[in-house]
């Protein structure tokens, strides 16, 4: 069961990044200050909810929380500043936003760099121990999903409806046939499929 709260006496906001590991889009962050007693039986590590879930959770965590906020980093900063700096970024940009200024920051993960000299905790999976930082897994989900499903819409060959940007074989796959457009991370080591690799599966899927 994921915990309530870290302190009980302090404000506090949970904080997660989505799409890190990408190849291509923004990565999101979402910061999330939720009341002591929030409870939902669905909330948990986005990774583990399902995509029918994790809309449901973000409508009753955007109508629930004290206050939340998203924020993104596009992917030519990325390039020019790095993952885990744009990462870091998105979190600061998200608890920018916050209506309610928190007294404490519980971020998922180990690196960080304090915001405005507000105390913090970084927390190994923590999206996986604490609601607060759960919640900010889900709403930094859902609306990177969101804004990849519209960018499918202009680049369709890549599959960013199904994959998000993350590299998988049909995303590798369209790559290879295709390459790279504007919104892939030029700064990743991104590798289509190794030719014999290629080669199979397009002989299977025609």
């Amino acid at each position: 069961m994921l915990l309530a709260y870290h302190n009980n006496h302090l404000i506090e906001a949970g904080c997660d990044e989505a799409g890190r590991g990408c190849y291509a889009g923004p990565v999101f962050a979402a910061a999330v200050i939720l009341p002591k007693d929030f409870y939902h039986p669905l909330l948990n590590d986005s990774k583990k909810v399902s995509e029918k879930n994790r809309l449901i959770l973000k409508e009753v965590i955007e109508k629930s929380a004290l206050a939340w906020a998203v924020a993104r980093v596009e992917h030519d900063e990325i390039d020019r500043i790095n993952i885990l700096k744009a990462s870091i970024k998105a979190m600061h940009l998200a608890i920018q936003q916050l209506k309610i200024k928190p007294e404490f920051l519980l971020i998922d993960g180990n690196r960080f760099q304090s915001y405005l000299k507000i105390p913090h905790q970084c927390v190994i999976k923590g999206d996986g121990k604490y609601a607060s930082i759960a919640a900010a897994s889900i709403l930094a989900k859902t609306h990177r999903d969101e804004l990849m499903k519209k960018l499918h819409k202009k680049f369709p060959a890549y599959n960013w409806i199904s994959n998000k940007g993350y590299g998988t074989l049909d995303h590798r796959n369209a790559i290879a046939e295709i390459g790279l457009c504007k919104y892939h991370r030029k700064s990743f080591s991104i590798l289509p499929v190794p030719p014999d690799l290629f080669n199979l599966e397009t002989s299977q899927n025609k």
